[in-house]
């Protein structure tokens, strides 16, 4: 079944295509790492092993590049590098494919602790996204020396885990060679647990072979890059704790969490802090504390001007609606109903709109009596209709979200049609969310 076409900003009716079918992804070029590798106990044993190790590390290769190298001088060596856990992140110039963004990262955010070293402990990032899963991506995830063997990934109900993995090729019977694809290797459910992602039934989660695998996407200010940087962590308590941050700016900025924070441009600071966690002890099944190095997600905003200036965006919606009612042009079903909660037998019959005065009526010829139609109104009244939104609804959730002036400034339209293209592969969220902002859609009586 062919998709509808769908309107772009300031352009005509484009149609989809091939590649636009695939979800929308943040493009990353660059990383920044949690911790460093250093060499296993059997591996530091060996000098040729230590040798390569601290060539590696004078020449700011990667530690997959160092670990490579040993691997194929040392085949024996299974496990050269093990990861450790230190309070700083590392930047170096091979994890960029332009080098000299590390460089301008250490210079604009390093500090020297008293070590010697300038080394990268705090920094501000923003993020491209609204919805922290999508700036936040995590999934469990075993991994081979060479790809990815097993993840998991939610049906589309949202309810059931799939421990999921790649096809097998396909392979052609009469040329005996393996079929060509397009669009990427095929998946599927893995067959020896019926596609069932159980951790405490998983013999690879239970070997740590399979673990927690997240990261976090974002662009650092003041450091020009089209593409965003990432930052990977294992850490089940530094996730836990980045989405209730998410999720407290975003219930006082209506949603949002992109871009800086407030007015001041102040954004968000990613950091580590050393904290006791606990974990259970493999031989006696006990709980056991012991400090980590977290890594940390900083909001350092004034939560009263957050707050204020949220009311402020709800108070220019109600001006807005108020100038419209006493221009005659109120709504049929106005976001003031947002405000107050009414029960299904005591509300009262709506009052039928009285006969404009004449002020009324010039006023109201003066004034268009629905938003003004442009190319970019197109765009978003076309991937409302595609998300299957009401247009009614539509407007009164995009007034109530980001205040009645959206649609009276390119600025603001931009903004909607990011929002709404963010839930394209996500309709009945989009809903969800509308519901939950302006209140279920109310059923026709008969």
């Amino acid at each position: 079944m062919n998709k509808p076409m769908v309107a772009a900003q300031n352009a005509a009716l484009l149609p989809t295509t091939i590649l636009g079918h695939q979800p929308p992804r943040i493009p990353t070029a660059g990383k920044i790492r949690a911790g460093i590798k250093v060499l296993t106990k059997a591996a530091a044993a060996n000098p040729a092993i230590r040798a390569l190790y601290e060539d590696g590390l004078a020449h700011s290769a990667t530690f997959e590049q160092i670990e490579r190298k040993i691997a194929e001088r040392f085949p024996d060596v299974k496990t050269p590098l093990a990861p450790k856990n230190v309070a700083w992140f590392t930047v170096r110039p091979n994890d960029f494919p332009n080098p000299a963004l590390a460089g301008q990262i250490l210079d604009a955010h390093g500090e020297d602790r008293g070590d010697g070293e300038v080394r990268l402990y705090r920094f501000p990032v923003i993020f491209p996204a609204d919805a922290w899963q999508s700036v936040m991506p995590h999934e469990l995830a075993c991994w081979a020396r060479s790809e990815k063997r097993y993840w998991s990934e939610y049906s589309s109900d949202g309810q059931t885990r799939r421990c999921m993995m790649f096809s097998p090729a396909k392979v052609d019977q009469r040329s005996q060679r393996a079929l060509r694809t397009f669009g990427g290797r095929g998946t599927q459910p893995r067959p020896e647990n019926d596609g069932l992602c159980d951790p405490e039934r998983c013999p690879e989660f239970q070997s740590r072979q399979c673990n927690l695998s997240g990261r976090f996407i974002f662009y650092i200010p003041g450091i020009r890059s089209l593409d965003a940087f990432e930052l990977h962590t294992n850490s089940f308590y530094a996730l836990s704790r980045a989405i209730e941050r998410f999720e407290a700016i975003a219930f006082m900025r209506g949603g949002r969490i992109a871009g800086f924070l407030d007015r001041q441009r102040t954004p968000f600071y990613l950091t580590k802090k050393l904290r006791e966690v606990s974990h259970l002890d493999a031989k006696t099944g006990q709980p056991v504390r012991s400090a980590h190095w977290i890594i940390e997600l900083e909001a350092p905003v004034d939560v009263a001007a957050l707050l204020a200036q949220h009311d402020e965006h709800g108070a220019l919606r109600l001006a807005d609606e108020a100038a419209r009612t006493l221009q005659g042009n109120a709504p049929a079903e106005s976001a003031f109903h947002s405000y107050v909660e009414t029960g299904e037998t005591d509300a009262p019959a709506p009052v039928q709109a009285t006969e404009p005065t004449a002020n009324a009526i010039a006023a109201t010829s003066a004034a268009p009596a629905t938003k003004p139609e442009g190319a970019g109104h197109a765009a978003v009244y076309a991937i409302g209709a595609e998300l299957g939104v009401d247009r009614g609804r539509l407007d009164a959730y995009l007034d109530w979200a980001w205040g009645a002036g959206w649609c009276r400034n390119a600025q603001g339209i931009k903004r909607v049609l990011a929002e709404l293209t963010n839930y394209r592969g996500d309709p009945d969220g989009l809903r969800a969310r509308i519901d939950v902002e302006i209140g279920p859609q109310q059923k026709e009586q008969s």
